[in-house]
C-alpha cells in the first residue's frame, strides 16, 4: 500500500467517524520551479510544474452553514458559521475560510462543507503548500455546490485568499503550477499576460531531487523587498533612455549595457541578472524541445551563479549545496529554488548517480554546516482535482 493510499484511506475513514457521511475525494499538489527565479514581478517568464506530493481532501455538504474542517497533519478541529467567516488564531483555517470569502464576493454563497485534509509536500521547504491548501479546497467548493467557476478563475480565488487571509502577497505562479500541472511536463507561464504553455519534460535517465538546507535566514522577507525597489529603481533608470520600456520583461543586455554609467552597482546587477534570467527560460524551453537535458541543467547552474553573485539572494548553506552538486559530473544542473536565503536546491541527476550524489551531500553537507539535510525525491505530476475510482 503506497503512503498516498493510506493516508487517501485515513481521511475517509476520519471522514466517516467525524461527520457520518461518504466524502469526495480531491487532491492538489505543491510545486517546483525548474528555472526563472525572481522573474515574475519583473513581468517575465517562469517555468513551474506540479508534483507529485500533494494535500488531499474528503469532502461532503452539510445543512448547518458551517464551515466544519479538521486537519490531520495537526490533528485539530475547527468550525465556523458561513455568515461569520473572520481570520482566526487557527492559522491553517485561515486559508480555507480565506477561499470561501472568495466564493462569497463573487455572489457565490456555498452552504455547509465538512472537509478532512492532509498532505505529504513537506512544510517550509518551499514546496508551496499553502498553494495547494487554497487551490484544493476552492475546487472542493465548486465541485460540492456545482458553480461551474473556470479553473483560471479558481486562481485567482486560491491567490486572493493567501493575500486577504493569510496575509501574503504572492505572485500566481504556485496556485497556477497547482492547478494546471501537467505529468512530465513544465508549464512556461507568462507572468504578464497569464498565457501559458506546456513543454515536455520527459525523461528516463534523470532524477528531480530536492536538498533541503533546513534554515531560512530572517533577511528573506525585507531583502525581497528591497529587490524588489531595486528593480523598480532600474526600470524608472532605462525609462529615460528608452521611453517605451514597461518593465525589465522589455529590456534588451544592449539597452542595459547603455544606461549603465547612470546606475549604481547593485541596480545595475540587479535588472543584469532579470533580464538574462527572462532569457535563459526562453533558451531552457528550447532545450526541451531538442530533449536536451544537458543544455538545461547549465542553464540551471547559471540561474544560481547569477542569483549568488548578482542578486544576492542565495545563502552559505545554499552555495554548499550546489558546490557539491558541481564536483559530481552525474548531476547536470543545480541551483537554489525559491525566494533565498534557505530553503532548497533543486538538482538534475543522471539515474545512474542518484544514489551516489545524496550520499556525497548528505555527508559533505554535514560536515561543512553541521546541519543534517534532508532529501526528497520529486517526479513531476497532473495538477488538482477530483480523485475518482478511489
Amino acid at each position: 500500500m503506497s503512503y498516498t493510499t493510506e493516508l487517501l484511506q485515513t481521511l475517509k475513514e476520519k471522514f466517516l467517524s467525524t461527520f457520518k457521511s461518504q466524502p469526495s475525494l480531491y487532491k492538489a499538489p505543491g510545486r517546483i520551479n525548474l528555472i526563472g527565479e525572481h522573474t515574475d514581478y519583473n513581468d517575465g517568464f517562469v517555468l513551474p510544474a506540479a508534483i507529485d506530493k500533494a494535500i488531499y481532501f474528503a469532502a461532503g455538504k452539510n445543512t448547518l452553514n458551517k464551515l466544519r474542517l479538521y486537519s490531520v497533519d495537526y490533528d485539530e478541529y475547527f468550525e465556523i458559521r458561513l455568515n461569520e467567516l473572520k481570520k482566526t488564531e487557527t492559522h491553517w483555517a485561515n486559508y480555507l475560510m480565506g477561499v470561501a470569502v472568495q466564493f462569497q464576493k463573487r455572489g457565490l454563497t456555498p452552504g455547509g462543507i465538512d472537509c478532512v485534509f492532509g498532505g505529504d509536500i513537506p512544510l517550509g521547504a518551499g514546496l508551496s503548500s499553502s498553494a495547494a491548501l487554497e487551490c484544493g479546497f476552492a475546487i472542493c467548493l465548486n465541485d460540492q455546490y456545482n458553480f461551474g467557476i473556470a479553473n483560471s478563475e479558481l486562481i485567482l480565488i486560491a491567490q486572493k485568499a493567501e493575500h486577504e487571509y493569510a496575509g501574503v502577497k504572492c505572485g500566481i505562479m504556485d496556485q497556477f503550477a497547482s492547478i494546471f500541472g501537467k505529468e512530465n511536463h513544465v508549464m512556461k507561464l507568462d507572468c504578464r499576460s497569464l498565457d501559458y504553455k506546456h513543454y515536455p519534460f520527459t525523461t528516463n535517465d534523470a532524477d528531480i531531487i530536492l536538498c533541503d538546507t533546513k534554515v531560512k535566514h530572517s533577511l528573506a522577507s525585507s531583502e525581497y523587498n528591497i529587490r524588489r525597489a531595486e528593480c523598480e529603481k532600474g526600470v524608472n533608470i532605462i525609462q529615460r533612455k528608452f521611453s517605451h520600456i514597461q518593465s525589465l520583461r522589455d529590456v534588451k543586455p544592449q539597452m542595459l549595457e547603455e544606461v549603465k554609467p547612470l546606475m549604481g552597482q547593485n541596480v545595475f546587477l540587479r535588472c543584469h541578472y532579470v533580464i538574462h534570467e527572462i532569457m535563459r527560460v526562453e533558451n531552457a524551453c528550447q532545450a526541451l524541445l531538442r530533449n536536451d537535458f544537458t543544455t538545461f541543467g547549465k542553464l540551471m547552474y547559471e540561474t544560481h551563479d547569477g542569483l549568488s553573485k548578482e542578486y544576492e539572494v542565495s545563502c552559505k548553506e545554499l552555495d554548499i549545496l550546489v558546490d557539491i552538486a558541481l564536483k559530481d559530473t552525474q548531476v547536470l544542473g543545480s541551483r537554489m529554488m525559491g525566494g533565498g536565503f534557505g530553503g532548497c536546491t533543486i538538482n538534475l541527476v543522471k539515474k545512474e548517480g542518484t544514489e551516489n550524489f545524496i550520499r556525497m551531500i548528505e555527508t559533505e553537507y554535514k560536515l561543512k554546516t553541521n546541519i543534517e539535510t534532508e532529501i526528497y525525491r520529486v517526479k513531476i505530476a497532473d495538477g488538482a482535482g477530483k480523485i475518482i475510482n478511489f
